[in-house]
C-alpha cells in the first residue's frame, strides 16, 4: 500500500463512518412499524373528520330528513337514520368534531400544564417541589369520573366545564411523568455544565432540558387524549356530557340504545367510532417505543 496514501485514507474513512452515523437516525425517524401506520392513518382519518365534518354534512344534523326510523344503509342515507328519522351520517360527522375537539384540547391543557409543573418543580427550591406534589397527589386520588360526576352536579354540564374538567383530572398524571424525567435530566453532564456556565433557570429548563422530554412526553399526550375521549364520551353515554342539541359520539350511542336489539346501524357506527379512534391512538402510541430505541441505537454508532 502507498505509504503516502494512508494519510489521507483515514480522514475520508472516518468521513464515511460520521455520514452512515448520521445517515441512520435519519432512515430511523421516520421508520413506522404496519400496526404503526394503521394507527397513524385511523387517527389522522378521525382529525380530518374533526375538522371538514360540519362543512361536509349531506343534511342538517338536527333535521327530521325520514319518516323511517332505525333505517338500515342504503344509497339515500348511507349510514342509515337514527330514532327521530335523522341522517346518520351527518350525525357522526358533527358528533366527532366534539369528540375529537374536546379531547384534543383537554389533553393539551393537561398535558402542557404538568410539563411547565414538572420543569418548574426541577429547577425550584424544595418547598415549591413539596407544595405542587402535595396538591396534585391529592388531586390524584379522586377517580377522574368521580370527579367529573362532582364538578357536574356543582356546576351543571357544559362544554368549558367539561373541558376544564378532563384537562384538570388527567394533568397530575402529566405531572408526574414530566416530573420524573425532568429531575432525571437536572443531573446529567450538560444539565449541570450549564449551571455552571451561570445560564437561567429558565434558559437550563427550556434549551437544556425540555427539548430531551418531548418524546416520551408525545407519548404520554397520547395515552391522555385516549383517556380523555373515554371520559367524554363515557360522560355522554350517561347523558351528562355535550348536551342536546349538540351531540358527540357517546351521545349518539345512549340516544339510539333502543336500537341494539335491531342491530340498527345508529348505535352500533357510533361505537365502532370511538373505538377506532382509540384503537388508533394505542397502536400509534405503541409504535413510539421502537423508534426511540432505534433512534438510540443510531445516534450511538
Amino acid at each position: 500500500m502507498n505509504p503516502e496514501a494512508a494519510p489521507n485514507a483515514e480522514p475520508r474513512l472516518a468521513t464515511q463512518a460520521s455520514d452512515a452515523g448520521r445517515a441512520r437516525p435519519r432512515r430511523s425517524r421516520i421508520a413506522l412499524s404496519a400496526a404503526g401506520r394503521v394507527g397513524l392513518a385511523l387517527v389522522v382519518f378521525w382529525m380530518i373528520v374533526a375538522l371538514l365534518g360540519p362543512w361536509i354534512v349531506p343534511h342538517r344534523p338536527g333535521a327530521v330528513v325520514s319518516s323511517e326510523v332505525f333505517a338500515p344503509m342504503g344509497l339515500r342515507f348511507p349510514l342509515g337514520t337514527d330514532f327521530l328519522g335523522r341522517d346518520m351520517l351527518s350525525r357522526i360527522l358533527i358528533g366527532a368534531r366534539y369528540t375529537v375537539g374536546l379531547s384534543l384540547a383537554a389533553a393539551l391543557a393537561a398535558s402542557l400544564t404538568g410539563t411547565v409543573l414538572g420543569l418548574l418543580v426541577a429547577i425550584s427550591g424544595r418547598w415549591v417541589e413539596e407544595v405542587v406534589s402535595r396538591i396534585l397527589d391529592a388531586l390524584i386520588c379522586i377517580p377522574s369520573k368521580i370527579f367529573a360526576l362532582v364538578m357536574i352536579a356543582a356546576f351543571g354540564s357544559s362544554i368549558p366545564l367539561l373541558l376544564l374538567t378532563a384537562a384538570i383530572s388527567y394533568t397530575p398524571g402529566a405531572f408526574r411523568i414530566a416530573r420524573s424525567l425532568a429531575v432525571n435530566l437536572s443531573v446529567t453532564d450538560y444539565v449541570q455544565a450549564a449551571r455552571v456556565r451561570g445560564e437561567r433557570r429558565l434558559h437550563v429548563a427550556c434549551v437544556e432540558m425540555l427539548p430531551n422530554m418531548i418524546h416520551p412526553m408525545l407519548a404520554d399526550f397520547g395515552l391522555r387524549f385516549m383517556f380523555i375521549v373515554l371520559l367524554l364520551s363515557g360522560l355522554s353515554f350517561l347523558g351528562l356530557g355535550v348536551q342536546p342539541p349538540a351531540a358527540d359520539l357517546g351521545s349518539l350511542i345512549r340516544e339510539n340504545i333502543s336500537g341494539l336489539g335491531e342491530g340498527a346501524p345508529a348505535v352500533i357506527l357510533p361505537a365502532i367510532a370511538v373505538a377506532t379512534l382509540t384503537i388508533g391512538v394505542n397502536l400509534m402510541i405503541d409504535a413510539l417505543p421502537g423508534r426511540g430505541r432505534s433512534t438510540q441505537r443510531g445516534d450511538t454508532a
